[in-house]
């Protein structure tokens, strides 16, 4: 089985205010007040939850890279 060498996760707007980010391949989930906030936000979370793992466990590679996308509210005309 290949290594993957990104973890993707998503971005988009909380339900009340702020952002709400998630990944797909690993169990992580975090929010914030705004975009640069939730990127550190997101970013200590992985870090936190796979120190200390063997990332092979997860399927990924040594130093994954997260891609993130972001889901926007529809435009209304």
């Amino acid at each position: 089985m290949a290594l993957q060498h990104t973890i993707k996760a998503v971005i988009r707007p909380g339900e009340q205010a702020g952002f709400v980010a998630e990944c797909a391949e690993i169990a992580v989930a975090t929010q914030g007040g705004t975009l640069d906030e939730i990127i550190a936000n997101l970013r200590e979370a992985v870090e936190l939850h796979l120190q200390g793992e063997d990332l092979r466990e997860y399927g990924l590679a040594p130093n994954p890279t997260v891609i993130v996308t972001m889901e926007l509210e529809p435009i209304r005309a």
